[in-house]
């Protein structure tokens, strides 16, 4: 179902961007977070269809956008979202970027924690916040949160960027844990921004999404899109869930700013199509990739690579951990460049908590997967 898809010259980032990246176009590249997976057939029609009217001027939000959008949450969250709630938007890193400027003003600190997906770090930086840090405890091949820090920390912060699922170390946040983070920040009066754009693509666990739970609604604005499950990053489309009417309009107001406020007609097709037909193939794409990950789990056990791959709670990013390689941050980058020819990204460029870690997509075919690996398993006994 999910075969081996030829993206060269089709302007990917991922592709042909590869000499840009890695100084060399002799990698498979396993690094930016799109998959190498055809999209839905739902939406492929859509597209197909709306293509076929040969005129693609500006575009509203139709009911059948909000529609889609509170059926998906409905329909895979078992959460209710009122209509109103709901905000498009272009994209989840510029949201993030209005959400700072409306909710926070220039000095303010704000929570996020490491590693972590690096627009998070350098959308408040460029916005002349202050980043507060709450790095993640790493014990025994699992990441969980610092929780005396985190309550330390929320006393001088306006805001906390959570990360559910969380991008790179793939957990899932359990419901103590969230209940955990709501509580301190209703305590100290800090605003909660989420990214759940990872949130379709969970496997054993479930997601909970911060803005179900109703004693944070009044302080909480949750981004989402599409793109990651469906591999329709290209088409720009996100929404954010904003239940407080304020927030909402505060949000709205520092958006339109931007100028950013027509629809993309494919992207709105797209969401539509995803959200009322898409979760079967959902349900196989998962599939597909529990089976990548546990592939690549045999793959570093049974060659006795001495690098250790985290539970994979979420996402199609596995977080892995060469510090046994005993090689420097710099040296673990060249070998897999250079040695197994493979581009991944480099773990520092989440910060330095992720110094000695690499991240890895696996949103691939599993013919691309079984030539990474066999790469890395000679490249790993010639450094041997």
């Amino acid at each position: 179902m999910f075969k081996k898809i030829d993206r060269e010259s089709s302007y990917s980032v991922k592709y042909d961007l590869r000499i840009d990246k890695f100084d060399t176009e002799d990698v498979i590249p396993l690094w930016v977070a799109d998959m190498d997976l055809a999209s839905p057939k739902c939406i492929t029609d859509r597209l197909t269809n709306r293509a076929s009217h040969p005129i693609y001027g500006y575009t509203i939000y139709p009911d059948e956008y909000y529609q889609s959008i509170q059926h998906w949450m409905k329909s895979r969250f078992d959460w209710h979202i009122d209509r109103d709630w709901i905000v498009p938007c272009y994209g989840v890193v510029p949201s993030i970027n209005f959400a700072i400027s409306a909710y926070t003003s220039e000095g303010d600190s704000i929570i996020v924690q490491t590693p972590l997906y690096p627009p998070f770090v350098s959308s408040i930086r460029h916005k002349h916040r202050v980043v507060l840090d709450n790095v993640l405890i790493y014990k025994d091949g699992k990441y969980s949160i610092d929780f005396d820090d985190f309550a330390i920390k929320a006393k001088e912060a306006k805001m906390f960027m959570l990360c559910s699922p969380h991008n790179p170390t793939s957990r899932a946040w359990d419901e103590d844990e969230l209940e955990k983070i709501i509580d301190i920040c209703i305590a100290e009066d800090v605003i909660i921004l989420s990214d759940e754009i990872h949130s379709d693509i969970v496997y054993k666990k479930l997601h909970h999404s911060i803005g179900s739970f109703e004693k944070i609604q009044d302080r909480c604005i949750i981004l989402n899109a599409p793109s990651k499950t469906f591999n329709i990053a290209g088409l720009n489309t996100s929404y954010a869930i904003i239940p407080n009417r304020r927030k909402r309009k505060i949000y709205i107001l520092e958006q339109d700013k931007s100028g950013i406020t027509n629809g993309n007609p494919f992207g709105i097709e797209a969401i539509i199509g995803a959200y009322r037909e898409g979760h079967i193939w959902l349900d196989n794409l998962k599939l597909h990739l529990q089976s990548n990950i546990d592939y690549v789990n045999k793959t570093l056990i049974t060659n006795n690579i001495p690098i250790k791959s985290l539970t994979t709670e979420a996402t199609f990013l596995m977080w892995l951990d060469c510090r046994d390689m005993k090689l420097s941050q710099q040296e673990i980058v060249e070998f897999f460049v250079y040695k197994a020819r493979l581009g991944l990204n480099d773990g520092k460029s989440f910060g330095e908590a992720g110094d000695g870690f690499m991240r890895l997509n696996i949103g691939t075919s599993k013919e691309i997967l079984e030539e990474a690996m066999d790469r890395l398993c000679k490249a790993y006994e010639e450094l041997s």
